[in-house]
């Protein structure tokens, strides 16, 4: 501990207006992990429904082009990745 981080030796033995349970508990690691792993989880999943609306409204032409720009745009990243590990 760097000594700018050092308790003053009057915090360490409950300073007026200071919190008297020094081992209050802390969130651990894995579970703010957690919850950050759920709040993505939801996210992504109010997002993929968004995109499926929007994609089910369009019209049959502009799903056709959607689908040959996906084709087009697999293929090249196959192809990079073919070039890239000589496969």
């Amino acid at each position: 501990m760097t000594d700018i981080f050092k308790p003053i030796n009057d915090d360490r033995h409950g300073a007026p207006g200071a919190s008297s349970d020094l081992h209050a508990p802390t969130p651990t690691p894995a579970s703010t992990d957690a919850g950050r792993t759920l709040v993505a989880g939801v996210v992504g999943g109010v997002l993929s429904a968004a995109g499926y609306l929007v994609y089910s409204r369009l019209p049959d032409d502009q799903k056709e082009r959607l689908h040959l720009q996906v084709r087009t745009l697999v293929e090249s990243r196959v192809n990079e990745l073919r070039g890239r590990f000589n496969l």
